[in-house]
């Protein structure tokens, strides 16, 4: 990031800072907000019930996005003693790459709508860089947030599956999602360097991916339980 600044990329710059502040601010939220609808306003007391991004931005964190090329938010807090549902502390968890996943499809469909109607045109680069690169960092912070390690959210995945009960058809439904977000994350990487990027919005391995979940769902009478 700062070899932007350096290298005169001004205009690129704001344009990934704006992107990133704004996806970790609605990836706290996420959480926040999940928490609340499962008994816990721990967050809400705390503020973090909002998008607003003084109430979830680190300024260390965000430096570090700056001088790094990584950084990291303000933890929402949560009591999981006030949780109303056993599964309540994973799903609370889940809403941050959730809330990501959700932001990056919207960008991308924002940015075809708009482009459609005629408010922007293609060759207008401040909203195509934005819109593109607010769908891609979203779709790395779900990957990066789903990984079972240390502190992320993807730490509590594992043990809450090897507890639960095993459930049928879930590991295609998996395999299915997985396919999807990676094909998702290679297509907003390449869309910059695509000429007809409007009309390949999903290409063919995210096409291969919605239509196994879709197969799925038919199979077990629209449900993936």
């Amino acid at each position: 990031m700062i070899k932007l600044i350096s290298q005169g990329q001004w205009l690129l710059f704001c344009v990934i800072m704006a992107a990133i502040v704004i996806s970790l601010s609605f990836h706290e939220y996420g959480h926040a907000w999940v928490a609340k609808r499962f008994g816990d306003d721990t967050a809400e007391r705390a503020g973090r019930l909002t998008l607003n991004p003084l109430a979830h931005i680190d300024p260390m964190g965000l430096l570090m996005v700056v001088f790094v090329g990584f950084g990291y938010a303000r933890p929402v807090p949560t009591d999981p003693r006030r949780f109303t549902s056993r599964y309540a502390d994973l799903l609370v968890a889940a809403a941050g790459p959730g809330m990501n996943l959700l932001l990056a499809v919207l960008s991308i469909n924002v940015y075809l709508l708009t482009l459609k109607a005629g408010l922007i045109g293609s060759a207008d680069l401040g909203p195509r860089l934005f819109f593109v690169y607010l769908a891609q960092i979203n779709l790395l912070l779900m990957v990066f947030n789903l990984l079972p390690i240390g502190a992320l959210d993807g730490h509590l995945h594992p043990a809450v599956f090897s507890a639960a009960p095993p459930v049928p058809g879930l590991p295609l439904l998996q395999r299915s999602l997985w396919q999807l977000c990676i094909a998702w994350v290679d297509y907003a990487g390449s869309a910059r360097q695509r000429a007809d990027f409007p009309n390949h919005l999903l290409h063919q391995r995210s096409a291969a991916a919605t239509n196994r979940l879709y197969v799925t769902w038919v199979s077990r009478g629209g449900r993936y339980n």
